[in-house]
């Protein structure tokens, strides 16, 4: 008997406590509905918990060792220039708009994301699955298609591609997505997307991405955004509609819904560049609540030093390097080194408090690890928020980025299929073992 084809749905920046605290009180009837017909539980994001990396981890499986995204904002040692996919308009003119729509729209997926890792769409497209993906970023995949926008050019995504409107494999009458993104047109642009997928039963593998959630909740803080969180329930509810009503969805499909990682509440933010003026060779490169700082040609201090210069800094709660064979973890002067040993443990030497998040060495480990980061990674204290290129912050509402809990955790429902989830990266795995194909060697060697 084949498997159900699968809606992998992902709410962006929905903490735990808002979902679980909407679904309680019967606001969101549709998630309430998939709740109580499958199985629910908290799972860890990945470091730094931004957009692109978290939905790279999802799309892959993979930490950035593997898929290569560092940021929303990084320093491209090969070609040597910035490339910041979109941390404000204010970073985006920063930037430059043309490049930096081209880094975040074709870029990321057809030269940023590593060549090492796999994506759902590539590896269910080998096994002659059909994919299709609405609005997801990291939607490399073997179907070439073309831009509405020419300069854009051809990009390879999923069999059925929806992107914002730019790209579009097929005619659905969809409205346009930008017209009114405070009112939730983005998100109102994917559900008519998905009704019309799922009326024509167009795929066994779809990846259904509501965005407009994180940014309410970027505006008015984390667990604020429920009417926002409301439409993603009526999103959910339109796919079961098309389908002819919840049962007759769930019996033809099953369903994972999740976010990619949690927002917490930030009440001032700091530069980092100002924190460094005058430090010669130094690249300092923060947005949201995490940053990494780049050691440029004859800079003349190592990473340990560049990490003890934020050792008082009230906004940054731990900074990381490597050091020979070892990790370190710096908080306000303490450290601690580690190291993995196999079988996802590690060796650890030194104050093992520093590093008290959720599933913390594997995380930090694996970012420092990306080709693409910097020799200094810094992950921010709650409340606390690093200005973008641009100036830019969140403060009065909600961000994300860091190792803290709030900014990590994120809700994983999962309705008619095997297993369950620690983490992000774990999601690929289960989504692939349900249509029996093998997932790559690295989440293998994750799992055992």
């Amino acid at each position: 008997m084949s498997p159900k084809p699968l809606i992998l749905v992902v709410i962006d920046g929905l903490t735990p406590s808002m979902l679980e605290g909407a679904i309680g009180s019967g606001e969101t009837p549709n998630l309430a509905a998939l709740a109580a017909s499958g199985t629910y539980s908290r799972a860890t994001s990945v470091f730094p918990s931004l957009t692109p990396v978290c939905l790279s981890s999802i799309a892959t499986g993979a930490h950035g060792d593997i898929h290569e995204i560092p940021h929303l904002v990084w320093y491209d040692r090969d070609e040597r220039r910035l490339v910041e996919y979109g941390s404000s308009f204010g970073a985006v003119r920063a930037a430059g708009i043309g490049r930096t729509l081209r880094d975040t729209l074709v870029n990321m997926n057809g030269r940023h994301l590593g060549l090492r890792a796999s994506t759902l769409f590539e590896s269910l497209a080998d096994a002659g699955l059909r994919t299709a993906a609405v609005n997801f970023t990291a939607y490399r995949g073997r179907t070439l298609h073309h831009s509405s926008l020419p300069f854009l050019g051809d990009v390879l995504g999923p069999e059925r591609f929806f992107f914002y409107n730019l790209f579009s494999s097929d005619r659905t009458g969809a409205p346009l997505s930008f017209r009114n993104r405070p009112a939730g047109s983005i998100d109102a642009y994917a559900t008519a997307v998905g009704r019309w997928l799922v009326t024509r039963d167009a795929f066994d593998f779809l990846l259904f991405y509501l965005s407009d959630y994180d940014y309410a909740s970027h505006e008015h803080g984390p667990d604020t955004a429920l009417e926002a969180l409301q439409r993603c329930d009526e999103a959910v509810g339109s796919l079961a509609e098309a389908a002819g009503g919840l049962d007759a969805f769930l019996e033809r499909y099953a369903v994972v819904v999740m976010a990619d990682h949690g927002q917490t509440r930030v009440r001032e933010s700091v530069s980092l560049a100002e924190i460094y003026a005058g430090s010669e060779g130094l690249l300092p490169l923060g947005s949201n609540r995490a940053a990494h700082v780049y050691l440029q040609p004859g800079c003349r201090v190592d990473p340990r030093a560049v990490a003890s210069m934020l050792d008082a800094v009230p906004a940054v709660e731990v900074t990381l390097f490597r050091e020979g064979n070892d990790a370190v973890a710096r908080r306000e002067g303490e450290e601690l080194a580690f190291r993995p040993t196999g079988g996802g443990t590690f060796a650890l030497s030194g104050d093992a408090s520093i590093l008290d998040h959720p599933d913390a060495l594997a995380r930090t480990w694996a970012a420092l690890a990306n080709p693409n980061a910097g020799e200094v990674l810094v992950s921010a204290t709650e409340g606390h928020e690093f200005t973008d290129l641009g100036g830019g912050d969140h403060v009065g509402g909600g961000s994300h980025g860091s190792l803290v809990t709030g900014d990590t955790e994120v809700p994983l429902l999962i309705v008619d299929v095997a297993g369950t989830a620690a983490s992000i990266v774990d999601v690929a795995p289960l989504v692939l073992a349900h249509f029996g194909v093998a997932a790559p060697a690295y989440a293998l060697g994750r799992a055992a």
